[in-house]
């Protein structure tokens, strides 16, 4: 149950600095306490635990408390210590932490789904609790009162959330890979639009509301930065993780973004840049270089008497093309690809070699990632996911020292 402490080699990785260990189960979530040596913790295991650093450098839990049914996310708002714990039954629980953290109370229950919790944000203006659930919908109730302010319904299971505190606009991903933008009323709410562009469920978002970026990571390996303040539709895509991306989290001061999958592989962006979008793939019945017929262009394969081709497309210029005009394979980081991709031989010929240089840093954590958040203040994040292990990381010799302000090395 204790935490294995490293000492703080001088690197340009995050430095694991602490491992707590001592869940039974797939730990959901876990949240560094601002301005204390503490970490916040749900498991699959039904137990919610608070743990501190003791004067041996070790993490201890400090509070333990076992609740009715698999907690599955949580939310944690600091200034007033209330902590929201989402279910696998449903329902959302909310407790209050003592000042010294050695004691928690049950606040009440809210009856917000009829199934999995996957996502919850507290608004503390408003006093709503909005979450998101495995039965299709995004719901906002009365922390006051603990009544169901309003519902809103999707297709398919709603499977993360963020949320714009001064507009009010949630942004909602589901299975399906679609991201909803609502706007939230008191009783009521209107979709305002949706973005498609994931080839895979969506699995986290992270709102920025100072430049108004959000970004989604999915199970199809990527992400996606759309530009909702440019209003022009402009997106980039970020290729480079190998497994499904788990969590995310935007750097504002240093414009980079820290992202996580399931692998264990942790990346940091440079979005510092300007980057170019990914062009559209474009549709033709023969190779748009050489001419050559595709398989399913009959007529052409007749007149030209020719077995027709494979259709690929370069990731690079987006025209359709067949095998033998993209057998190249190049990375091209300022379009998001960090890993090779298919081009078009002209447009291989035209990456000059300062254009393959990475624009994002790949790193390993190291054990199976379902959840990420990070103290930004301290260039502290913590890791935590199916191999019931907590990990607490140093990235300030990844993200730049001056996140640090504040934080002294153990």
């Amino acid at each position: 149950m204790a935490a294995e402490i490293h000492s703080r080699p001088q690197s340009s990785r995050p430095v694991l600095l602490s491992k707590i260990e001592g869940h039974q189960d797939t730990v959901t979530a876990a949240l560094l306490i601002p301005k204390e040596d503490g970490v916040i913790t749900a498991s699959e295991d039904r137990t919610i635990r608070v743990w501190l650093k003791r004067d041996s450098g070790q993490y201890w839990p400090s509070i333990y408390h076992t609740m009715a049914s698999p907690c599955s996310t949580m939310a944690y708002h600091h200034d007033s210590r209330r902590i929201f714990v989402g279910q696998d039954n449903g329902a959302i629980m909310e407790f209050h932490v003592s000042e010294d953290f050695n004691k928690m109370n049950f606040i009440k229950t809210y009856p917000a789904h009829q199934n999995r919790v996957s996502a919850i944000i507290f608004s503390v203006a408003t006093e709503w609790v909005i979450s998101t659930g495995h039965d299709k919908c995004v719901s906002w109730m009365c922390t006051r009162s603990g009544s169901m302010l309003g519902r809103h319904f999707f297709t398919s299971w709603a499977s993360c959330l963020q949320y714009d505190f001064d507009t009010q606009y949630a942004f909602v991903g589901d299975y399906s890979g679609q991201i909803t933008l609502l706007k939230l009323e008191q009783n009521t709410c209107s979709v305002i639009t949706t973005l498609k562009g994931h080839e895979g469920s969506i699995a986290c978002l992270w709102w920025d509301p100072v430049q108004r970026l959000l970004f989604s990571g999915a199970s199809d390996n990527s992400i996606i930065m759309w530009d909702i303040g440019g209003r022009k539709g402009r997106t980039l895509l970020l290729q480079g993780h190998h497994d499904r991306v788990q969590s995310l989290c935007y750097l504002q001061l240093t414009r980079q973004l820290v992202s996580c999958s399931s692998d264990g592989g942790i990346a940091v962006w440079n979005m510092d840049v300007n980057r170019e979008e990914a062009p559209q793939w474009l549709e033709s019945d023969s190779c748009q270089k050489c001419e050559q017929p595709f398989f399913w262009n009959l007529k052409q394969m007749w007149d030209t008497k020719t077995l027709g081709l494979r259709q690929h497309h370069c990731r690079k210029c987006g025209q359709a093309v067949c095998g033998k005009c993209s057998s190249k394979r190049s990375s091209y980081p300022i379009m998001g690809f960090e890993f090779q991709v298919r081009v078009c031989d002209s447009c291989y010929d035209s990456i000059k070699d300062e254009d393959r240089t990475s624009l994002a840093t790949f790193h390993e954590g190291k054990h199976n990632i379902s959840h990420m958040s990070m103290d930004v203040a301290r260039g502290l994040m913590v890791t935590c996911g199916t191999d019931r292990v907590v990990k607490i990381w140093d990235m300030t010799p990844v993200v730049g020292c001056s996140l640090a302000t504040g934080f002294s090395p153990p």
